[in-house]
């Protein structure tokens, strides 16, 4: 394989002139590039009940069992 002397040529015809970039051709500042710009808007929907409901029950009978665990641990 073999390297050309040649460097690429600048991809933006304004790089080449000296001239700089001109303005319609630079992207906006970051701060307005943001997704979080807007009014703020609640969530309109929640958790359903039934999976909340699943959840506490299934941590009950979790801390039950280490609760009968740790009571047949000390007889």
């Amino acid at each position: 394989m073999s390297q050309s002397s040649i460097p690429d040529p600048p991809r933006n015809p304004a790089a080449r002139s000296g001239t700089g970039v001109p303005p319609g051709e630079t992207p906006p500042g970051e701060s307005s590039t943001g997704t979080g710009s807007g009014p703020y808007r609640p969530l309109s929907r929640g958790w359903g009940k039934g999976p909340l409901v699943l959840i506490c029950l299934l941590a009950v009978v979790v801390a039950l069992f280490f609760l009968a665990y740790a009571i047949t641990l000390l007889m």
